[in-house]
């Protein structure tokens, strides 16, 4: 059994980690900032610890994660302003990896977004844009840690069904990049198991390939 740590344990995508890690037997901790997510996080088989990350030093942080094996970065602003959406999405979440450094957990998953990077190409003047910027500077600070970390790419996000099934690094992602929720969570648990996802960006989608087969076959 491994300890997991999920900052931003409320999200849609960490509420079905959660269930997945607790039912297959880690043990399962969520970082939350409102008291009122606990019984949603509890009832998803994780233990709530209240940690506002956005307000929190390196150091809290860092406290917070001793004793885990790994941690997910799966919170996020939730776009709309963009002074918020930098001091939580690059800020607190490179505070997140010193922290996870200082207390000695080595592994991390970075939940991103398909195709981001310093070349994004979303203008100045979109809505997107502050997000865009925030998860590429994230990104580019974890790639540089000597944590044993893995970026994960899900496409647009939707709130159908798992499958199970994805496309690793599509050829043609013009064609839809549609992500369930449900798949990410089952990627993200199924990394953590998989050390040869270390040091490695995972584009995916919904697809026709078994996500463990679909993430060792490249």
């Amino acid at each position: 059994m491994s300890r997991i740590a999920i900052i931003g344990g409320h999200g849609k995508v960490a509420l079905q980690l959660s269930r997945i890690l607790s039912n297959e037997g880690h043990a399962v901790t969520s970082f939350i900032r409102n008291p009122d997510h606990a019984p949603d996080v509890t009832a998803a088989g994780s233990a709530p610890v209240m940690l506002d990350v956005e307000n929190s030093t390196t150091a809290e942080i860092a406290s917070a994660l001793e004793g885990h094996d790994g941690v997910v970065w799966s919170a996020g602003a939730g776009g709309g302003n963009p002074q918020r959406t930098y001091a939580v999405d690059r800020d607190a979440a490179i505070r997140s990896m010193d922290a996870a450094r200082q207390a000695g957990v080595a592994r991390y998953v970075m939940v991103s977004y398909f195709g981001a990077g310093t070349d994004h190409g979303v203008p100045e003047d979109n809505s997107f844009y502050a997000y865009a910027e925030a998860k590429a500077a994230a990104d580019e600070y974890l790639r540089a840690t000597d944590l044993d970390w893995t970026i994960l790419g899900p496409g647009t996000l939707t709130s159908n069904p798992g499958s199970a099934l994805i496309e690793v690094s599509p050829a043609n992602p013009g064609a839809g990049t549609e992500t369930s929720r449900a798949n990410v969570a089952l990627v993200a648990a199924a990394v953590l198991e998989l050390p040869e996802t270390v040091g490695r960006t995972i584009n995916f989608r919904d697809g026709s390939v078994p996500v463990v087969e679909a993430l060792t076959a490249s």
